[in-house]
């Protein structure tokens, strides 16, 4: 009965990825969207699901953290080992096999772990105008990692090339504090510059997050953490064709713990509790850029892009172990990532290409000193989490041609070269008391995708779409190289000698844009080749079992992607998404090289979301009553069920969340809202997280606008 009642909210079905607040009259202008093209297409045009969240969406959820304003997206799960650490799977995928990317710029790197990590979260939502998702298919036009989906955060700039002539000079203010976090968050901005000449953009964001309580449990311990971030854009047009962008972004994340890991830690239905004293993070990142852009151009290249990146990342862990191990560690991993991309557009006989080349390099010191619980300095180790003193190369070459046969049938076809190579010059494996000097590894790889959409009425309502997309991921050092902490009672050792990984994603879907509904409907079938798993040696380092990763994980992921919204009129609009997923993949049966068909790691079998919404008719006020929910996550392989700081036995409770929202728009320069979070108090666990998430709790936000 309690599963046949999580569905009912679904009577409401049928969801827009984004908003329904964005909802809009049939007549606008069609909803550009660039991720899946790497230029403005027409969303209806483009053969694959796209999932748009505005910075009005995610200032009226008033969501918490970047991966937590995915959450209400179709088909995503939003893990969270602790309450600073979150990471979405897409499609069954998390971790590095998601590919992030912030203004077209890749985020993900060569340290980025297996498994969800906590990267995303020190990406500042509240500096992001615009959040696209492309699912499933993105090798081709952005390289290795691309598997679960692509997702493009768009930078908050000063709007400059909408303004009128002359000078102009604004700003915004807002606030947001919950009651089940206990926390407070302070966001300012300011717009300045010459109405389509230039304009400078300057934000910061202060955040203060307390111990979450949770339904049934209280508050989590140590679950609380302090974090600041600010950005900068300047832009800058050199004439009518060309722009000039300059931004620089900093975030700095302090005392995050890995609580589940920890005696802090709190049983929920039958999970353990670790048996660290302290894990707990400090966590940084910065990322500047210089972009030359041009359109309308004369010529055979009618638009061109040169963009120079350089980012930073930081992570520093101090960790003291259990009482019996007289033991502490302080690490570091620090890294530099030098990026170029270069993009060029060109209309010919054959379609309009889009083609470019572009290169990452990544510089990474890593080291580790040992302690007495006491302070007495024991020992500089050899590395930190990952090899010490590495690099890596990331480049690629690709092309993609976009034909129009007629009005209705419009053809996609591209292709990638890519050349990726590490380089570790220290590196240890205490399993087998070796240290290695150096190690050293290339990969070679050619993706190609080919997908169509046919128009199926001459108003465009209706479309279909088609394709199929090959992926990969090349090893990274974290793969090769990385001595930490895997799931539960498990270290990893440096694993040498990996392939890449090779993906083939088919999809098709129906998409539909009426006056009074809009919705798609896709399946899609992942087909998985060596994919990288980890295996037991044998060994074992104290209490915890050594593993490895080898190349071997054959398998598949599938499901099927439900969405839709129905705008009863201009005021009142219905809408809900339902998501089913699946599947199988190799696992290592116990230390030997024999393979086992095993169901694919923390892949919710049902995911929903539905609801109902008001607006006035002048779009001052608003108000929903919303619900997201999850089936039982039952089928569990070897590893999952080894998980038991985060995984109770049996495997994660479904759950339904439901919330009551609205806010007003009191003056011009003045907007409120209100939140009643998990009105039921129900005991919400995502599958594969460390922590709960908050009880019945109160969000409140305030936005000043001058």
């Amino acid at each position: 009965m309690r599963n046949l009642l999580r569905f009912l909210p679904l009577l409401a079905f049928t969801a827009h990825a984004a908003d329904p607040a964005a909802t809009k009259p049939a007549a606008d202008l069609p909803e550009l969207v660039i991720t899946a093209t790497r230029s403005a297409t027409d969303e209806k045009k483009v053969p694959a699901q796209v999932r748009t969240l505005s910075s009005e969406d995610i200032q009226q959820r008033q969501a918490r953290t970047l991966p937590e304003a995915m959450r209400e997206l179709p088909g995503v799960n939003v893990q969270k080992t602790s309450n600073g650490q979150g990471s979405p799977f897409i499609r069954g995928f998390t971790g590095f096999r998601n590919l992030a990317l912030i203004d077209g710029i890749r985020f993900n790197n060569s340290i980025f772990r297996e498994g969800p990590n906590q990267y995303w979260n020190t990406i500042d939502s509240y500096a992001i105008d615009r959040m696209e998702l492309v699912p499933g298919q993105g090798s081709v036009l952005y390289g290795s990692d691309a598997i679960g989906g692509t997702v493009n955060m768009f930078t908050k700039s000063s709007g400059f090339q909408t303004e009128a002539p002359g000078t102009f000079f604004h700003g915004l203010t807002s606030y947001r504090g919950s009651t089940a976090e206990e926390s407070n968050v302070l966001r300012q901005e300011v717009q300045f510059g010459e109405g389509g000449r230039w304009g400078l953009h300057i934000g910061a964001s202060l955040k203060s997050f307390g111990d979450v309580h949770a339904a049934g449990l209280g508050d989590q311990p140590s679950t609380g953490y302090d974090e600041w971030a600010y950005d900068v854009r300047l832009d800058i047009a050199l004439d009518p064709n060309w722009t000039f962008t300059a931004v620089h972004q900093q975030l700095r994340q302090e005392d995050v713990w890995r609580t589940h890991a920890t005696v802090r830690g709190t049983s929920w239905q039958g999970t353990t509790i670790g048996t660290d004293l302290k894990r707990s993070y400090d966590q940084e990142r910065s990322l500047s850029y210089l972009k030359l852009a041009g359109t309308d151009l004369e010529g055979p290249i009618q638009a061109a892009s040169l963009t120079i990146s350089l980012q930073s990342m930081g992570e520093y862990e101090h960790r003291i172990r259990r009482p019996a191990d007289n033991r502490q560690n302080y690490s570091q991993t620090e890294l530099w990532t030098l990026g170029l991309d270069l993009q060029l557009q060109s209309q010919t006989p054959l379609g309009k290409l889009t083609y470019g080349i572009d290169y990452f390099h990544d510089d990474v010191d890593s080291g580790s000193r040992r302690y007495r619980r006491n302070g007495n300095f024991v020992r500089d180790e050899i590395q930190g989490p990952v090899g010490d003193d590495a690099t890596y190369h990331l480049f690629g070459a690709y092309l993609q041609d976009e034909i129009d046969l007629g009005d209705r049938v419009h053809l996609f076809f591209g292709g990638r070269y890519t050349y990726a190579a590490a380089e570790v010059d220290r590196y240890d494996d205490p399993a087998t008391a070796r240290i290695y000097d150096s190690q050293s590894d290339d990969w070679k790889n050619f993706s190609a995708s080919a997908r169509i959409t046919f128009d199926l009425d001459e108003k465009d309502r209706y479309r279909l779409f088609a394709g199929v997309s090959q992926g990969f991921r090349a090893p990274n050092l974290s793969d090769i190289s990385r001595l930490d902490i895997a799931r539960t009672g498990e270290v990893e050792v440096p694993s040498p000698g990996l392939d890449p990984e090779e993906f083939i994603n088919f999809e098709i879907g129906l998409k539909a844009d009426t006056e009074h509904f809009s919705g798609s409907l896709s399946y899609f079938y992942t087909d998985i080749n060596e994919m990288v798993i980890r295996r037991a040696t044998g060994a074992f380092i104290g209490a915890n079992r050594v593993v490895e990763k080898k190349n071997g994980g054959d398998g598949f992921i599938q499901g099927v992607e439900i969405a839709g919204e129905y705008r009863v009129d201009s005021n009142w609009s219905l809408f809900g998404h339902l998501t089913w997923t699946e599947g199988r993949i190799d696992q290592f049966v116990g230390n030997t090289n024999q393979l086992r068909a095993e169901a694919a790691s923390r892949v919710v079998p049902l995911m929903w979301r539905g609801g109902v919404r008001w607006q006035s008719d002048d779009q001052r006020w608003w108000g929903e009553v919303v619900t997201l929910g999850q089936s039982d996550l039952e089928h569990l392989n070897t590893s999952d069920r080894r998980d038991t700081d985060r995984i109770p036995p049996g495997g994660n409770p479904g759950f339904n969340w439901l919330a009551v929202r609205g806010g007003c728009q009191i003056t011009k320069h003045l907007g409120v809202t209100l939140a009643l979070e998990n009105i039921i108090d129900e005991e919400i666990r995502y599958a594969g997280s460390g922590v709960n998430e908050g009880g019945f709790g109160a969000v409140v936000g305030a936005t000043v606008k001058w």
